[in-house]
């Protein structure tokens, strides 16, 4: 069973870059459930007003930090990762609305900022991702991606089609990448979110047709990261279920619909 997948077995630029895909299927959802929350929240009336409200403030950010260090590019990335599960969706909204609020624009006297816990965790997932595929090394590529994905995706915008420290890590991939084919035990169950924001469902597509017809996907009419256990999809839940304790597959792709 592979459940909520980023399209190979390995996280390359392909994959990062999706997660822009991601953040522009996934926000919608939040822009609805805020919307019906305006009266508490007052991020908008509409999910089109709450997208303006977030690209408001992400673009002020950008501007000009708040006092308290948070740039454009941290509020966009916070967002991201609030959008993993509906459970983080009231909180966002409280921080979305407390630098939406002009009276708390950034003071004239820079704050002290102290090292974010968030540091190390990044550092480890530069470490693995660097060390498991190599990157571009040529500035033009990330250049032109730049562009491309600020024009596509403007929610998260170019975050993840820049430079990273990959273009330039001084060590080779510790070992080959494992290769996906359509030969093998037809068995492999692939399970993806409709709409998740790092594992947007383009990526068990691709991870579907790389294993033929040895896999079937299941499509869960979910939002956020993680379908089996995480999720609520009870088609999708059932199905895996019988695939874990019987070995029972379904006939063909499945997408899972709420009535």
């Amino acid at each position: 069973m592979l459940d909520s997948n980023i399209g190979d077995t390995h996280l390359d630029r392909a994959g990062l870059r999706r997660y822009a895909l991601g953040m522009e299927q996934r926000l919608p959802d939040f822009a609805e459930w805020a919307a019906a929350r305006h009266d508490s929240y007052g991020l908008g009336h509409t999910p089109q007003q709450v997208r303006r409200t977030y690209l408001t403030i992400a673009e002020r950010l950008d501007r000009t930090p708040a006092a308290d260090g948070l740039n454009g590019a941290m509020f966009r990335t916070y967002t991201f990762a609030s959008l993993y599960s509906e459970i983080q969706y009231a909180n966002l909204a409280r921080i979305w609305q407390s630098y939406q609020d002009h009276g708390k624009a950034p003071s004239e006297a820079k704050a002290t900022v102290a090292p974010s816990p968030a540091d190390n965790a990044l550092t480890v997932f530069l470490a693995v991702t660097c060390n498991d595929v190599e990157g571009p090394e040529d500035v033009e590529t990330y250049r032109r991606a730049v562009f491309e994905d600020r024009e596509r995706y403007p929610l998260y915008g170019a975050a993840s089609a820049n430079i990273t420290p990959c273009a330039y890590w001084k060590y080779e991939p510790s070992e080959p990448s494992v290769a996906i084919s359509d030969k093998g035990p037809r068995n492999v169950l692939i399970l993806q979110n409709w709409h998740d924001p790092v594992t947007p469902w383009a990526g068990g597509k691709l991870l579907r047709e790389q294993f033929g017809q040895r896999a079937r996907l299941v499509t869960a009419n979910e939002s956020g990261h993680g379908v089996y256990v995480l999720g609520g999809d009870a088609c999708a839940l059932n199905l895996t279920t019988s695939y874990l304790v019987d070995g029972t597959m379904p006939a063909e792709d499945t997408t899972c619909r709420h009535d």
